[in-house]
């Protein structure tokens, strides 16, 4: 079929050029319509329900909500994990459901169970979803600020313009406003007035479930025209609330005025927000799965734009705290500079070696032609562009011109015979000939690399998605490029190159000089056989010592060119106590140099879902870019400004936050869970398992959730006492609630925006002492509520965590930068081996050591299996394991360099290297292919018998594109080796290193170890092939054409 495709193509060969043309610029159109993304789609499909249970204490919403929600959902199909948080007045379930489900249908499954759920839940308790969102969701943080406007016009430009303006942004999936004040109207009742006026606690609802609605009134016919009838009673004042009758005692109307205080007043918060150390509100964009995030910003940053100058009293919406855009924009650059740069080093390794502007051009056109066949291939099957992709891309490069620079070699080299020959042959069959001669062993080549790619596609979880598109873009790539060189290179050289002056002249000066050292070493070296095999066995032995003692790692970290602060007081603090040392933080961390600006997030947004008690603050931190300094120093930086506060701080970034939280339903990355059902006994041992980690070395960020006892005023209603008065429990419970708690009873309604009428006691009447003054309405007349409940100050939780149906708490940390996580994780295991466990409690240890067990443990066993593969494959072409071993010999070699790189670098094992271990085994295999079948082609087609000279004369004549295609593949990584701290280029960077340690001592010892072992194995196994060849009929066809040759190897 390819000697078909390559003799199609050379007679056709406008055709192919201009089908060539083509795919290019096809290619280069669709390279810019490409989606662009950080990372691929690494959402597990995940359904977040939101309970708002106002007024409930954690206790009451863990057993009313949180538990009837949690047993419906355990039962579905294709969950793995349900987890949920009890708050203050908020319960929050995650439905984790198995990768590669079905969002849509998950969604679908958990509406059903939350119908069947509604009913057992409080009166006016209703759960909801969340919207669809992304992992790396959070695209945008804006600070809405202003000089002169007060919190609450700030609020309400950002609920009432910002958000809705925001919304209708194709892509958008929540815009969430933390911050400044919501306002209400705030009715404040007096019981006492009440009392003396006479006034029931349901005359006043029912006046005011009715203030300012309008009604209609159809239509009427006038002077031959139709009017409508609009019946209005909305107001947005004061003055008509206060004046509004609420009942008419002895024929005399009683006023709002007369009975309670009638205010504007904030709603109740359970979040505040600051920028640059100032009170501020800020707003989040949360973006849907799929969609083009640098797009999508670009739009959003555009609306704002608009939206600036039309905003009231000096209110400004435009500064970007956080962007996620520049973190992917930045990682992109950089990957793409990177592939320029590879290119330029590949043009000159080329140009060295042929020292001839048309083989080298022949050979480069390869890179464009297959980049952007795969940027096509990626368009069609619905593929994005991101680091990952890209990362695929920057590692073939040096590969995608193997193919290519091995067929110009060979086609330059056998039509500079030709001519010394006196040109016997004509162009067409030289330039075919040659190809065929050289075509079995880059299919067999490219096959090979297509087979070490099968693990990479059955890693499970985050890893897999992370790295199978990197896989995607090298097979596809690597492909696109053995299809141009059986297509294009040959029409290219059957075009350009019969007509060159220095056709004959084949080598340059630097290849003559390489071959006289190559056969003077490979004499030396078949003279001490024994000694060159026994030292290298016990050079693999070590590196594979060396690799098993390696620091283990996940991933990489990122630089994503921001800092999110985790900073959590202990619990029971108020919100205003919190705001007020979130502002000192932010003031701390301005000083930093290196720091460009500051916003905190303290407490939950009404939309949220993130469950964070007032105690918690959020702080993103944005750096200079023009300040240079090194990551490490900003962390140390952080933690030294704000160990002066009395907060626990936990240093991340905003993306690699939430993968720990996706991986193990905490902001961290190693989580150590204690399952139990009492709290405290919970609380005690998390506090021993933390002192007994603390002296773990290489942990930073050590503590423990906050699930801790805080205060709370207990009324409990006396039913001796309650029933002496004539009055049921449930009514009095209902009284205070409503009153404590505030119930909002009508809302007012002025052009989009809608204000909650509230009908709560004022501040200084939810006291202890006022609480039990409270004046309650009773069939006996109006009680304190002292005489029938008994009011005490006592405590409580401040959340309760569940997961899979047992509550549970975190002892929570983060790793030191380049401290051994395989060792710190058998430490912490050790150190939870030693704590005695109480009855019915038991511990896990999750986080992103794990997803780096499972995959290495899928790379060991999925290796072995296309290693078998690629030994089948090798054997079924030269019909000799002897052969075959030899070839795959070539990976332990590659083991050795790889090992001393990493060692050197400093790099730990981690996923990204041993991807690169994947990736080197394709390539070093190349290199022992094209040696063994050149040598076998020389004795079986040219006649020259076994021995030293055949081997050597092999070795020689494959020494150009074994030494080309090698150093091309690793020249074209020198832009991923060095800055390996910038953006984009931190998960290729141990890759990098990887391969290009292995190519380097894969092809020194290659060029000596593969001539000596096949001088020692493979002579049986060349007259088996002989024999073969001789049974292969040599009769001529029928039809009188020359009889076809022998296939070549």
């Amino acid at each position: 079929m390819f000697t078909f495709l390559v003799s199609q193509s050379v007679r056709n060969r406008l055709l192919v050029l201009a089908l060539a043309a083509v795919l290019v610029l096809y290619g280069a159109f669709t390279a810019t319509k490409l989606p662009v993304d950080v990372f691929p789609d690494l959402n597990k499909p995940t359904v977040t329900i939101m309970t708002e249970a106002e007024g409930y204490a954690p206790q009451e919403v863990e057993q009313l909500v949180t538990y009837p929600i949690e047993t419906r959902m355990n039962g579905l199909p294709g969950v793995n994990r349900v987890r949920s948080v009890s708050g203050i007045g908020l319960s929050i379930t995650y439905v984790e459901f198995d990768w590669g489900t079905d969002i849509y249908r998950d969604r679908q499954q958990v509406a059903e169970r939350l119908a069947l759920v509604q009913d057992q839940l409080p009166r006016g308790v209703t759960p909801v979803m969340g919207p669809i969102s992304s992992i790396m969701g959070q695209i945008l943080l804006v600070a809405v600020t202003s000089e002169t406007a007060s919190p609450m016009q700030v609020r309400e430009v950002a609920d009432f313009t910002i958000r809705p303006r925001l919304l209708t942004i194709p892509g958008v999936a929540q815009v969430i406003p933390i911050g400044g004040e919501v306002r209400q109207f705030r009715v404040s009742p007096n019981p006492a007035a009440m009392r003396s006026l006479g006034v029931t606690n349901a005359q006043l609802e029912t006046a005011l479930a009715q203030f300012g609605t309008n009604a209609g009134g159809g239509f009427t016919d006038q002077n031959a025209r139709e009017y409508l009838i609009r019946n209005i009673g909305r107001t947005m004042s004061l003055d008509d609330l206060r004046n509004l009758v609420v009942a008419t005692i002895n024929d005399a109307p009683v006023y709002l005025r007369q009975l309670a205080e009638v205010s504007f007043a904030a709603k109740v918060k359970r979040g505040d927000a600051g920028y640059m150390a100032k009170p501020a509100v800020i707003v989040s964009v949360e973006k849907q799965p799929d969609v083009d995030t640098v797009q999508l910003t670009r739009s959003i940053e555009t609306a704002l734009k608009e939206l600036n100058p039309s905003l009231p009293g000096g209110i400004k919406a435009d500064q970007v705290l956080f962007r996620q855009a520049d973190f992917i924009e930045t990682s992109i650059r950089n990957v793409e500079r990177v592939l320029v740069e590879a290119v330029l080093v590949v043009a000159v390794v080329l140009f060295a070696f042929l020292l001839n502007v048309r083989t080298t051009a022949i050979s480069l056109l390869a890179i464009p032609v297959s980049v952007l066949t795969t940027a096509v291939v990626f368009h069609l099957f619905g593929l994005s562009i991101n680091t990952m992709t890209l990362g695929g891309l920057a590692i073939a490069i040096g590969e995608l011109v193997d193919d290519a620079v091995v067929d110009v070699e060979n086609i330059f080299r056998r039509l500079g015979e030709n001519r010394r020959a006196g040109n016997p042959r004509l162009v067409f069959e030289v330039v075919v000939s040659a190809s065929s001669e050289v075509r079995s062993g880059i299919v067999y080549a490219t096959l090979i690399i297509i087979l070490v790619f099968v693990p990479l596609f059955a890693l499970s979880g985050i890893e897999g998605r992370l790295f199978a598109p990197l896989g995607q873009a090298y097979i596809i790539s690597i492909l696109a490029s053995l299809f141009t060189s059986i297509t294009l290179t040959p029409v290219l050289a059957s075009l350009l190159l019969p007509g060159l002056r220095n056709l004959e002249e084949h080598d340059s000066r630097l290849l003559k000089l390489l071959k006289r050292g190559n056969a003077a070493l490979l004499r030396v070296a078949f003279r001490h056989q024994g000694l060159l095999v026994g030292t290298v066995a016990v050079a693999v032995v070590a590196a594979g010592v060396a690799a098993w003692n390696l620091p283990r790692a996940f991933l990489p970290p990122f630089n994503e060119g921001s800092f999110t602060v985790n900073m959590t007081f202990t619990p029971g603090i108020s919100l205003a106590e919190s705001n007020r040392v979130g502002l000192i933080a932010e003031r701390l961390l301005l000083e930093i140099p290196g720091v460009r600006a500051v916003g905190r997030r303290t407490g939950r947004a009404e939309l949220d879902e993130h469950a964070e008690g007032v105690h918690a603050s959020e702080i993103e931190v944005a750096l200079d870019e023009d300040a240079h300094r090194p990551k490490e120093a900003l962390v140390t930086d952080i933690r030294q400004r704000l160990s002066a506060l009395p907060v626990a701080v936990n240093v991340g970034q905003p993306i690699s936050h939430r993968l720990d939280h996706m991986l193990s339903g905490v902001r961290a990355e190693i989580a150590l869970k204690v399952y139990g059902d009492d709290l405290d006994g919970l609380r005690r041992l998390a506090n021993a398992l933390r002192d007994r980690m603390a002296a773990i070395p290489g942990l930073v960020d050590l503590q423990v959730e906050r699930q801790v006892r805080i205060p709370q005023l207990e009324v409990r209603v006396d039913y001796t006492r309650a029933a002496l008065y004539g009055v049921q429990p449930a009514a009095v419970v209902d009284q205070i609630s409503r009153l404590s708690n505030g119930r909002v009873v009508s809302t007012v309604v002025d052009g989009v925006r809608r204000f909650d009428v509230v009908l709560r006691l004022s501040e200084d009447r939810r006291t202890t002492a006022g609480l039990g003054d409270l004046l309650l309405e009773t069939p006996s007349g109006w009680v304190p509520a002292r005489q029938v409940a008994d009011i005490r100050e006592t405590d409580g939780p401040n959340q309760i965590l569940r997961e899979n149906a047992r509550r549970r708490i975190v002892v929570q940390a983060n790793t030191a930068g380049g401290s051994d996580m395989a060792t710190i994780v058998a430490a912490i295991r050790q150190a939870v081996a030693q704590e005695p466990m109480p009855p019915g409690f038991f511990t896990s240890l999750e986080g992103t050591f794990q997803a780096q067990e499972e995959a290495s443990r899928t790379i060991a066993a999925l290796s072995a299996l296309s290693l078998a593969l690629i030994f089948a494959v090798l054997y079924s072409r030269y019909r000799s394991a002897a052969l075959a071993l030899i070839i795959m010999g070539n990976v332990p070699l590659a083991l050795i360099g790889s090992v001393a790189a990493l060692w050197l670098v400093g790099q730990p094992l981690s996923v990204a290297s041993m991807i690169g271990f994947i990736t080197l085994t394709g390539i070093s295999a190349r290199n022992g292919i094209l040696k063994i079948s050149h040598t076998l082609n020389l004795s079986l087609h040219e006649g020259v018998p076994f021995g030293p000279d055949l081997v050597v004369r092999g070795s020689l004549e494959r020494l150009t594109p074994v030494l080309m295609t090698a150093l091309s593949a690793g020249v074209a990584l020198v832009p991923l080796l060095y800055d390996a701290a910038s953006p984009g280029k931190e998960i290729l960077h141990p890759v990098a290193v990887t391969i290009f340690g292995g190519l380097i001592s894969a092809t020194l010892l290659d060029t000596v170890l593969t001539p000596v072992l096949f001088l020692r194995f493979g002579h049986k196994p060349l007259e088996r092939l002989r024999a073969l060849h001789a049974e292969a009929p040599t009769s001529p066809p029928p039809d009188g054409a020359r009889p076809r040759p022998a296939e070549a190897y």
